[in-house]
């Protein structure tokens, strides 16, 4: 008889049924919590950014530039090159980035997981990681996996002779999976394009925030849209999807020439003969997926994508060829060995056939994606395909910053730079912003400030709103810059622009006469209006405040690419632009996530900002208090008073009313409520409604606040 298992399945060790499978109406604050210091193995008190500056930076990367003409026996390079698999790579670690919430992107090492790790688009990637390997062995604790890798593709372009624009270094390593990165719903990989547009015809109705037209790509389909090659239709899928990740027309064309002047696809062989990826392999595999039973130790049998062939005749040079072949060339379509569409030329000289990736005396047909035809068919990209190879210089210098920004569009703004390579030149999408001045009197600008005539809901609303477009996703957005008073900020809606523009006046008299810049006095205006309201509570304090903000101007502010950042709602004002399929407490998590907030620090803030007064257009509800104005603890005691009763009124709002009298005391929406009604986030309401924890409610709120409004200030951080 077989002894019962000492394991309890499901709970803990395998996937079981969670909360969400039982009650999947319930909100999960999980994505609060991500990343917990129990996840991490480093030491408290690394420091990662400290240690990446006693990198011998010069020796890493000759390291790296050897690493790609040593080619191993248990994964052969292509060519004895590893150039073009350190390209795909870092590309494909640095491509998961989109525009619509700055998630996604290489500044984490997230490739490393699941789903990344697994994706179908980063077929055999696990064995790039696994090659550098040695050399994240050799320097440890002084480069992460996230750098290593996108400086392993900026290396192999400069291996194969392209001039690189620069690199920085900074990007911390993450310990887990992201488990804020919506991907998708679809249940299957490669589930048709349909499934996430309302009319796969119009690539603008792609659902928002996806940028990759499959769940498992990280672009478009190479063989064209749903599989089916039309080179047309799959430039307009090109166009939307490389927009939603940051890059114009020219810059999409750049990188697709660029990214395919090098290295090969690869299907010389049958697809359905490889084995799990990644996260299905078995044990002995030691975290290998994709075995392939026929790859006899020769590169040229590897399967991938399933199309096979090199895109130029010298794969391992960074040259013209890509236009030379494409545009020098007609093509057809065919199919690959693994039988995937792909075009290849009509009657092409034998001297312009790539020769064999593992054999140099046998010469193959170049290929083409439907992606790449695009460039050929499609108008505009033509023209800039044209204007390339009219003024070769141009298309490296072009590709390289385009590259640079793939890399980079991550990582914040240059200030987070690191190393020897940064660039000296400041791009608009790094969102540039002067040094500010620290010379003036913080304690005059105050006094201003208070007897401006401006309210406390004026001032402490005004310094919200320019500091709740902070994304720690891609470190845009925040008060620094003062971007609240330039397009598109000052417009929008969310920021109430006839109410910002009387606040505005006032500071930018107070900016020119103290000499601080405006970004410093809305922050400061926040200060002023929190001391004010918790002097009226009972409590004497000061919020810490640090000077130094600086104010851009439009010059400096891409105002397209900030259009994204427009908060279409936001809980902590009580207020969202229209009615969503999303439930308004899920969009306030996403918010709060963003913004780099803790359960409890969504808690207090929320609370806090119902009882100064602060929701949008004056509105009441959630105001659960006698005292606005004052910053107390009013709205959780008063969420848990028992004496009250929570009625429902229609269209999300609801009446609070006494149990006695049946008397409506205050209205409130679902962000009120949820605060009392899920489990997690009532426990938390609870700690600050107690009577021993009013002032403990002050000072966590201050302390809230002051991480939101120095989110930012990446000046202050080594």
């Amino acid at each position: 008889m077989s002894g019962k298992c000492p394991v309890m399945h499901g709970g803990n060790t395998s996937t079981g049924t969670s909360n969400k499978d039982w009650w999947p109406e319930g909100i999960n604050l999980d994505i609060l919590h991500q990343q917990d210091r129990k996840s991490d193995p480093m030491d408290p008190d690394f420091n990662y950014r400290e240690e990446v500056r006693k990198l011998d930076f010069d020796a890493l990367k000759q390291d790296v530039h050897a690493l790609m003409t040593d080619s191993q026996a248990w994964w052969p390079a292509d060519w004895g090159h590893y150039g073009g698999l350190m390209i795909r790579m870092a590309w494909h670690s640095a491509g998961t980035y989109r525009l619509a919430d700055g998630r996604g992107g290489g500044g984490t090492g997230s490739q490393r997981f699941a789903p990344l790790n697994s994706w179908p688009d980063n077929v055999s990637l696990d064995k790039a990681r696994r090659l550098l390997w040695p050399i994240k062995k050799k320097y440890g604790n002084k480069i992460s996996w996230a750098d290593l890798m996108i400086l392993a593709g900026t290396v192999a372009y400069e291996s194969m002779g392209l001039p690189t624009y620069g690199f920085s270094f900074g990007r911390e390593d993450i310990w887990e999976p992201e488990k804020d990165i919506y991907w998708g719903d679809e249940k299957e990989w490669l589930a048709p394009s349909d499934e996430r547009y309302d009319d796969v015809e119009k690539p603008e109705t792609m659902e928002n925030p996806l940028a990759a037209v499959q769940m498992g790509l990280i672009y478009v389909n190479p063989e064209g849209v749903n599989g089916q090659p039309d080179p047309l239709k799959t430039g307009q899928q090109i166009r939307e999807t490389f927009a939603r990740m940051a890059m114009n027309d020219e810059e999409t064309a750049a990188l697709t020439a660029g990214g395919h002047t090098v290295g090969k696809c690869h299907g010389n062989g049958d697809a359905a003969a490889l084995g799990a990826e990644p996260e299905a392999s078995d044990v002995e595999n030691q975290g290998f997926g994709w075995g392939n039973p026929s790859m006899d130790g020769k590169a040229s049998n590897a399967v991938t994508s399933g199309i096979e062939g090199a895109w130029t005749t010298n794969p391992t040079k960074f040259d013209m060829g890509y236009f030379d072949l494409l545009f020098g060339y007609e093509w057809e379509l065919r199919k690959s060995p693994a039988g995937a569409h792909q075009w290849e030329p009509v009657d092409i000289k034998e001297e312009d056939k790539p020769v064999d990736a593992s054999d140099p005396s046998i010469r193959h047909n170049p290929i083409m994606t439907d992606a790449d035809m695009a460039m050929k068919m499609d108008p505009t990209y033509r023209a800039l395909c044209e204007k390339f190879m009219a003024d070769p210089e141009y298309f490296k210098q072009t590709f390289a910053k385009a590259w640079f920004k793939l890399t980079h569009r991550d990582l914040g703004p240059k200030s987070r730079y690191i190393g020897p390579e940064v660039p000296a030149e400041d791009l608009i999408w790094q969102d540039p912003i002067p040094a500010g001045n620290t010379d003036y009197s913080i304690e005059k600008v105050k006094k201003q400030i208070a007897e401006s005539g401006l309210s406390t809901s004026d001032m402490i609303t005004t310094a919200w709103d320019s500091a709740r477009t902070y994304r720690g996703s891609d470190m845009r957005g925040g008060a620094n810059g003062a971007r609240i008073r330039l397009a598109p900020q000052k417009d929008w809606a969310g920021n109430e622009p006839e109410r910002l523009a009387k606040v505005l006046s006032v500071y930018e008299k107070i900016s020119a006469e103290s000499g601080a810049s405006i970004a410093d006095v809305i922050v400061l205006g926040g200060s002023v209006g929190i001391e004010k309201a918790a002097k009226a509570a009972g409590y004497d304090i000061l919020v810490p405040f640090t000077p130094g903000r600086g104010d851009a101007s439009d010059e400096m502010t891409d105002a397209d690419s900030f259009e994204p950042l427009e908060p279409l709602a936001d809980g902590f004002r009580n207020w969202q632009k229209k009615d969503y399929v999303v439930k308004p407490e899920e969009l306030l998590l996403d918010r709060a996530q963003l913004m780099g907030l803790t359960g409890p620090e969504l808690t207090v803030l929320v609370g806090g900002m119902r009882v100064l007064g602060t929701n949008h257009g004056g509105t009441k509800y959630g105001v659960f208090t006698d005292r606005e104005g004052q910053l107390t603890n009013d709205f959780f005691v008063n969420l848990t008073d028992m004496g009250n009763a929570w009625k429902s009124a229609g269209n999300n709002t609801y009446e609070i009313r006494d149990r006695k009298t049946d008397a409506v005391k205050w209205t409130a929406s679902r962000i009120d409520l949820v605060f009392g009604s899920n489990s997690l986030l009532r426990s938390y309401a609870e700690v600050y409604a107690q009577d021993d924890n009013a002032e403990k409610f002050v000072n966590d709120f201050v302390a809230a606040w002051t991480k939101v409004m120095n989110a930012d200030r990446f000046d202050l951080i080594v």
